[in-house]
């Protein structure tokens, strides 16, 4: 499996397996997915929701559990993606948009909640700085940004045991090393994940109040949010 020329393209070809591949390619995955609904604040029902970086509708999927009459709207640089959640999700109020984030206009104080599961690596620390302000001017007052990632630069003296940890994951779910060739060879091309502390403050400088990590499993996280 070779790596594509853009992270649209990549992300079409890892769709023909993508829950599979995720929960086998990223530790922790469906305990941080659920995180989406559990860690909420109580009381807290979303009637519009966005949902970042959707890939196939894991993190959508878990919310119409608990929020089916909320309205969603689906982001998503793959149209493969998109297909895939639109067969998927027949019935519910979704609204799809084939968009990078650096491309989709944010409108102010549209959302409730934004959700971003496994997709703000890929952008870099300016490009989250940047999107963390939009986010935060799209949230209503109140509202909560939810984000489940792996959060760590790759300039940490931690990052090379972190690597070593994960490769042995990936090979104990598929032997044979291919996929976790490919794997490394897509994480050196296209991810950019940045440190947690880091993205905290960025966060805060943004307009953010009660910022928390609700689950950590070493850089494996999920952080919160809410909009002051």
């Amino acid at each position: 499996m070779k790596i594509k020329d853009n992270i649209a393209d990549e992300f079409s070809e890892f769709s023909k397996n993508y829950t599979h591949d995720m929960i086998g390619c990223v530790p922790h995955y469906l305990k941080l997915m659920s995180c989406f609904t559990e860690a909420l604040p109580k009381g807290f029902r979303p009637e519009s929701i966005l949902d970042l970086g959707c890939g196939n509708g894991n993190a959508t999927s878990k919310l119409l559990e608990v929020f089916p009459d909320a309205k969603y709207t689906l982001l998503d640089a793959s149209q493969e993606m998109l297909n895939l959640c639109q067969q998927q999700f027949k019935g519910s109020k979704v609204e799809y948009v084939t968009s990078y984030f650096q491309d989709y206009d944010f409108k102010a104080d549209d959302y409730d909640l934004i959700v971003a599961g496994f997709s703000l690596h890929h952008c870099d620390s300016e490009e989250k700085k940047s999107l963390f302000k939009k986010i935060n001017r799209s949230l209503k007052k109140g509202g909560v940004f939810s984000c489940a990632d792996l959060m760590i630069s790759k300039n940490s003296p931690e990052h090379p045991k972190l690597l070593e940890n994960w490769k042995t994951f990936v090979n104990s779910n598929f032997p044979n090393g291919e996929k976790w060739k490919w794997l490394l060879e897509h994480y050196n091309e296209f991810d950019k994940p940045d440190n947690f502390k880091d993205q905290i403050e960025w966060l805060k400088e943004s307009g953010f109040i009660a910022i928390e990590i609700t689950t950590r499993k070493d850089y494996w996280m999920h952080l919160q949010a809410v909009k002051d």
